[in-house]
């Protein structure tokens, strides 16, 4: 498994983890962004995060049927998982600004799921995917994510991840005089129409 020193490296050396002023998917400011898309586009030094990741996973969770992802960016996690794990994998995706399953794939009854993420700040995605494993009757089994940001009580010391890091968060009522003073980015997919 990766070190927590050698994961930021592998983060610093794709340029995944950012420094400036950014809008997260959640709508909350922050001085650091993590844009796994970076990672993953270098699979050869990504794959070692990733295995690192399914390594976790395989000693907390003993059974899993089925693994939700997220899109925009938990797709290709949730699918290098699922690889890993040899598992089925599928993702869900907005639609009128809800997550819902298409392109055919559903959540069997009284199947175990898991959800994985790319990076997992509030959580506001991860409880969508849960509403839609409640609404299958399915169970979930947990979350898992590369990088966990979280601070969100319903959450701690549930998520598997790679790596968790304290990076605060600010909503636009209580930003520091910092970040302020720097042009705001909006790298999420969320927004986007």
């Amino acid at each position: 498994m990766l070190s927590l020193k050698n994961s930021l490296n592998v983060l610093k050396k794709t340029k995944a983890l950012l420094d400036g002023h950014f809008i997260l998917s959640s709508g909350l400011h922050s001085p650091k962004y993590i844009q796994c898309a970076k990672l993953l586009s270098y699979p050869k030094i990504s794959d070692k995060f990733v295995k690192s990741l399914a390594s976790k996973i395989k000693k907390k969770i003993k059974k899993i049927d089925i693994i939700l992802s997220p899109a925009m960016g938990g797709i290709i996690i949730g699918y290098e998982i699922g690889k890993i794990l040899k598992k089925e994998t599928i993702f869900c995706e907005r639609v009128n600004k809800e997550f819902t399953l298409r392109r055919g794939f559903e959540i069997k009854k009284k199947s175990r799921v898991l959800i994985v993420e790319d990076v997992i700040t509030t959580g506001k995605s991860s409880l969508e995917c849960v509403k839609l494993i409640k609404k299958s009757k399915a169970k979930l089994v947990g979350f898992a994510c590369l990088i966990d940001r979280s601070e969100n009580k319903k959450f701690r010391n549930k998520i598997i991840s790679q790596i968790k890091l304290k990076i605060p968060t600010y909503s636009k009522f209580n930003l520091p005089e910092s970040l302020k003073a720097i042009p705001v980015t909006k790298p999420g997919s969320r927004f986007l129409k």
